[in-house]
């Protein structure tokens, strides 16, 4: 079976893509770490790398191996901080999964408010997609996760922290931009960038929904699945965009945005998720402090 050692040699070969240079970087000489990558091959039963005229090159199996073995690496990193912090007896630690979009405003207030209810314990960050985090909880491998709407698991609990409501983003020339509010039905065939309906299912299906309901049809121009990609393209002056409220804290220079007149419907929600029945009592306090701090009737 294969050692962290020889992950560690293959992920900086990997991501050197040069073996003197990977061997500077580990503090050993290129043979020992020739031999390593050469283990780990013969271990696994495939070709990693490909070495032709002193370039060298991933295979398809080594890019394939090579973000699984930098997972590993970094799961064996967390569990052993995990593990020193238990040597103390007044602190726990807990891993929290989050989306991208829980630094716009949640991320903030919910290490102010640990910093402040629970100063020994240790949270232990992850960002990660809703659905892996569910994955994630449903495995043990993070105790909390702070998400978007998911379907219902039998192993999982949620509730709401944060609702919003969308609002219109568009470029400060634009006329709309003269507007206090705009009517959802004004970006009937406007240029429109839309979240991308399989990578930001819950965000498209919120947005498409509510314009179907009214029967506004804007002109789709891009499809992207993050929103600070859509308002750099707001930015630019390609489309409008529909985003989530707290998204404003981003700061783009030529990018305004405006409430919707007839934004019914249209609201999105951050949830915090964990494993039903976690007898864990560092979780479970944990929980109850984020949940205080952001209440939602």
């Amino acid at each position: 079976m294969f050692q962290l050692t020889h992950l560690r040699c293959f992920v900086a070969v990997a991501t050197e893509l040069h073996f003197g240079r990977a061997a500077k970087l580990l503090n050993m000489t290129q043979p020992p770490l020739t031999r390593q990558i050469q283990l780990l091959e013969h271990e696994l039963g495939v070709t990693l790398l490909e070495r032709a005229g002193g370039t060298v090159r991933l295979t398809h199996a080594g890019t394939v191996f090579q973000r699984e073995a930098e997972d590993i690496l970094r799961r064996s990193q967390a569990a052993t901080l995990a593990a020193r912090r238990a040597l103390r007896a007044d602190a726990g630690s807990v891993t929290v999964g989050f989306i991208p979009a829980a630094c716009f405003t949640l991320l903030p207030r919910l290490f102010s408010a640990i910093k402040s209810a629970l100063p020994c314990i240790h949270v232990l960050l992850r960002e990660m997609q809703t659905a892996d985090q569910i994955e994630a909880i449903g495995a043990d491998r993070i105790e909390l996760g702070i998400v978007r709407p998911f379907a219902p698991r039998s192993f999982t609990d949620s509730s709401v922290l944060i609702r919003e409501p969308f609002v219109l983003a568009l470029h400060r020339h634009h006329p709309f931009a003269q507007a206090k509010t705009v009517p959802l039905a004004s970006l009937e065939g406007q240029p429109f960038i839309e979240f991308c309906p399989s990578e930001s299912r819950y965000l498209y299906e919120v947005v498409a929904g509510r314009l179907r309901t009214q029967g506004v049809v804007p002109l789709t121009v891009q499809i992207l699945s993050h929103t600070h990609s859509i308002l750099s393209l707001v930015d630019a002056g390609i489309g409008l965009a529909l985003v989530p409220q707290s998204s404003m804290r981003l700061g783009y220079q030529d990018v305004v945005f405006r409430p919707l007149d007839d934004a019914t419907g249209l609201t999105v929600e951050l949830h915090l998720a964990w494993r039903a029945g976690s007898q864990h009592p560092v979780t479970n306090e944990l929980r109850s402090v984020i949940q205080g701090t952001f209440h939602v009737d």
